[in-house]
């Protein structure tokens, strides 16, 4: 049975397309239950209804962050989401949504964390002047990109590179990225310990296994 995963966007949701483009090929063992954004004119809002996924915007203009964040978690449980995804989410979550769903939601940032957090990875890399960035994925807890690391890839700044074409290719890192993150939680073969995330083996590939009985 494949595991319901709700994704929360604020903008155009290019990571949410990877999910649906990698679910839709089975080469993910999921199911997009619904999607969430804080804005109404989220483009991301008409990819998943493009893909007849379940879309909703719940406006956070003018409300506490408590009052969002408990509409945010009656729609999660009306879709029975096991699995919370933050796909370009433009804000921090609190205590109310991460005890509801302890261990379970995770995010993508756009650089090598603890490096760079907040809102601008990619810019802030680029004009930091380094020659190695890439993106991390990581569950979320109430800081600014401080939960622990599930994985990171990485994105060399090549000498002809602008801004741009950095962007444009560590975006490709991350629509690999961050799929296959959600595939190592729903395979269950990740497990944190203190700071640290394990990933364990793939049943599949261990030693000595042939998927064969004799």
């Amino acid at each position: 049975m494949k595991i319901p995963v709700a994704v929360l966007i604020t903008g155009s949701g290019s990571n949410l397309q990877s999910i649906i483009d990698q679910t839709e090929a089975g080469t993910l063992p999921v199911r997009i239950c619904c999607v969430i954004s804080n804005k109404p004119d989220a483009f991301g809002l008409e990819r998943a209804r493009k893909h007849d996924i379940p879309a909703v915007c719940i406006a956070s203009s003018g409300k506490t962050r408590d009052e969002h964040e408990k509409e945010i978690i009656a729609v999660l449980e009306s879709h029975g989401a096991e699995l919370v995804v933050l796909a370009g989410y433009m804000r921090l979550l609190s205590s109310v949504l991460l005890e509801r769903f302890k261990g379970r939601v995770i995010n993508i940032h756009p650089a090598l964390l603890p490096s760079f957090p907040g809102t601008h990875g990619y810019e802030d890399a680029w004009n930091y002047g380094v020659k190695v960035s890439g993106c991390t994925v990581h569950f979320v807890d109430e800081g600014c990109d401080t939960g622990a690391i599930i994985l990171q890839v990485v994105n060399p700044i090549e000498p002809d590179d602008t801004l741009e074409t950095f962007r444009q290719r560590g975006l490709a890192i991350e629509h690999q990225a961050l799929p296959e993150a959600i595939r190592l939680y729903c395979t269950d073969r990740l497990r944190i310990d203190g700071r640290r995330v394990v990933v364990e083996p793939d049943p599949a590939e261990s030693t000595g296994r042939t998927g064969c009985t004799g």
